[in-house]
């Protein structure tokens, strides 16, 4: 007769302490560059949201980077327009004819 017994299922090994997921360092280089360079920077942490999410891996610093990229930009847009309507204004109420 033979044994019917299953072998017992190994436990699974975490990783060891240094290992990193994709796109953990992209992340972090892209949040620091959204302060410095935002579209770079926003572009970068997109990417690294992308490669951690394939991988089955939340990347917190390349989430926090997008948001402030977007939020970044949007403040910058915003700057824009009012710096031109102002010295619009200005141009127009100080101009000699």
């Amino acid at each position: 007769m033979t044994d019917a017994t299953p072998a017992p299922a190994s436990a699974p090994v975490p990783a060891p302490a240094g290992t990193d997921y994709p796109g953990k360092t992209l992340g972090i280089v892209g949040l620091i560059l959204t302060f410095l360079f935002t579209l770079v920077g926003l572009i970068l942490s997109i990417v690294a949201f992308n490669q951690s999410k394939a991988a089955g891996f939340k990347n917190t610093p390349a989430k926090v980077g997008i948001i402030l990229g977007i939020v970044f930009i949007v403040l910058g847009i915003i700057v824009a327009i009012a710096s031109t309507a102002l010295s619009a204004s200005l141009a127009t109420q100080y101009s000699t004819y």
